[in-house]
């Protein structure tokens, strides 16, 4: 399974541990992932996704799941969120027209 992000496509880091004496080996730094339910109010149901926590909390700070696909680009998103949005604009624009 991937170390990546779901929704903003950050991934694993790499760089030194530098110890007192100046040795320096690699390391991974690897993104706090975790699983979650997120609601779409668009599609009236639940989607999980495997996403980080600074995610999580753009999420809701934007206002829900359905907001922040909307302003998010496509390169930043997996073939999984990209098909949801696609879903999400397509549900919004019948809706804004009725």
């Amino acid at each position: 399974m991937a170390r990546r992000c779901e929704l903003t496509g950050k991934g694993v880091l790499v760089g030194n541990n530098v110890s007192h004496a100046n040795n320096k080996t690699r390391t991974r730094f690897l993104p706090n992932l975790v699983n979650v339910s997120l609601i779409s109010e668009a599609l009236n149901q639940s989607i999980r996704f495997r996403i980080s926590a600074n995610a999580l909390r753009s999420v809701e700070h934007n206002g829900g799941l359905d907001r922040f696909l909307l302003k998010a680009r496509d390169a930043e998103l997996s073939l999984k969120a990209r098909r949801l949005k696609k879903l999400v604009a397509e549900r919004t624009e019948v809706a804004a027209a009725a």
